[in-house]
């Protein structure tokens, strides 16, 4: 992670530059004279590059984007990958220095500033056991046999970490599978959660909240179940949750033993697929869960980002965050594959999420620890004999977002269908904009207009630019 290279040093100190005088202009609060221009090409990781002239509208190409400021739409609430058990474990095996330095990159102010982070309750597919919080060998409704000592080991101080360098770090969890007990066939790998022990899960839950809130760290919001509809074929921690089972679930026993335990913990439901969004109206349209949920919880697996859209103009109170993708590190674009990922990202907030968080932060260069039958890569890769760090094609992506778009941000509409062009804009709480375009294709230029003023673009090949206006 030190620079090898003279150039490769001056790349990133002229960054580190750019972003300094971004980050004290928000501070301050002010507008200034210029814009600021990052671009990821061929040749380029997020680089700052000469912002061309600002000209009259009447003066630019017919090829062109236009900003429309008078059209807010959701407040951004941030952007990041998951923390999950094997993602920990490897960040744990670096020497410290070299974790420290890593998760400075991650959560720093000078860093990708990860602002949103998803872990595990219990193992996921991404771990080096298979685990829950209560794995007694009999039955165990009391909860007598629960503990998070697992946790303790490296997951709990690199959440503390993450912490430290962003106070403000939302976390939300879910779990793949409840303790085997609580599931029809008993094991955790596949199956079916059983009624009669809703009540003891969502003690489970309250459990865990409260267990690690007494470890320091405290948990924004909670998912009922990742992806409900699926058990993988019995071939990694998962669960299968009918409709009416979750619906129940959250408004007779999660939603108000949280309440009774006096926790703020949000709740999210459904954690699957964009195709499962006529289930995520289903279930939005029973008053009692209604009231209960925050919002839906979405993975881009399967289905279009269109259908956020489709719920929440049905919920318009209710909040679509994007919960789950990540790279196959088996593919040979792995490293540079940013512009399909930065246009899969515009789409995402074109269509109402909050949030975008990446799947593993971090596994080694076989997609390992792993117990599930999926290819998946980290959004950084930790080579597990030599600790060398690769950067993935999604990591700079986000960066284009993550490091201009402020919380609280919203999303403002742009307008233009651009062969190959994905777009977004936001206009951040001190009132500055940022647009980000991804060039899926060759390289061409591109209209930026705001108001009465233009900025004409040159986009590189297969690239991403983010604008600070």
């Amino acid at each position: 992670m030190v620079p090898t290279t003279r150039r490769r040093f001056l790349q990133i100190a002229s960054a580190a530059t750019a972003l300094s005088l971004l980050n004290q202009s928000v501070a301050r609060s002010v507008q200034p004279a210029g814009s600021l221009v990052w671009t990821t090409s061929k040749v380029k990781r997020f680089e700052a590059v000469a912002s061309p002239p600002w000209t009259s509208a009447a003066e630019s190409s017919a090829n062109r984007i236009r900003i429309d400021p008078g059209e807010r739409q959701q407040a951004i609430l941030g952007f990041g990958a998951a923390l999950t058990d094997a993602s920990c474990y490897l960040l744990s095996k670096l020497t410290a220095r070299d974790r420290k330095t890593l998760l400075a990159e991650l959560f720093g102010p000078s860093g990708l500033r990860f602002s949103v982070c998803r872990t595990c309750i219990g193992a996921s597919d991404y771990s080096t056991t298979a685990y829950t919080f209560d794995d007694s060998a009999a039955a165990d409704p009391d909860l007598n046999q629960f503990s998070i000592d697992h946790d303790r080991q490296y997951i709990l101080p690199t959440l503390r970490a993450a912490r430290q360098l962003n106070p403000n770090l939302f976390l939300f969890s879910s779990p793949w599978s409840p303790p085997g007990w609580m599931k029809a066939g008993g094991a955790l790998f596949g199956g079916s959660m059983r009624r009669e022990y809703f009540a003891s899960y969502a003690a489970y839950f309250v459990k865990f909240l409260q267990a690690y809130s007494t470890a320091g760290i405290s948990i924004d919001a909670v998912t009922v179940q990742n992806e409900v509809d699926t058990d993988q074929n019995g071939r990694m921690p998962a669960a299968l949750w009918g409709q009416e089972y979750e619906v129940e679930f959250v408004t007779h026993h999660l939603g108000p033993a949280l309440q009774r335990a006096s926790l703020s913990t949000k709740i999210w439901v459904i954690d699957h697929n964009y195709n499962l969004w006529g289930r995520a109206l289903d279930e939005l349209s029973d008053p009692d869960l209604y009231g209960y949920v925050d919002g839906i919880a979405w993975h881009g697996y399967a289905g279009s980002p269109e259908a956020m859209t489709k719920v929440h103009d049905a919920f318009p109170a209710k909040n679509a965050y994007w919960t789950e993708g990540g790279p196959d590190y088996t593919r040979t674009d792995y490293t540079t594959d940013w512009s399909e990922w930065a246009s899969k990202f515009c789409a995402i907030l074109r269509n109402r999420a909050r949030c975008i968080v990446g799947w593993n932060i971090a596994l080694d260069e076989n997609g390992k620890p792993n117990l599930g039958p999926f290819s998946c890569g980290g959004m950084v890769t930790i080579n597990s004999r030599t600790q060398k760090i690769t950067r993935s094609g999604q990591y700079w992506a986000f960066a284009h977002f993550s490091k201009v778009v402020e919380r609280d941000a919203h999303v403002i509409a742009s307008h233009g269908d651009l062969i190959d062009i994905g777009h977004v804009a936001f206009e951040n709480p001190n009132g500055r904009r940022v647009v980000v375009l991804a060039n899926r294709g060759e390289g061409q230029a591109v209209t930026v207009q705001v108001d009465a003023r233009s900025l004409v673009l040159s986009l590189e090949p297969r690239s991403v630019t983010t604008v600070l206006i």
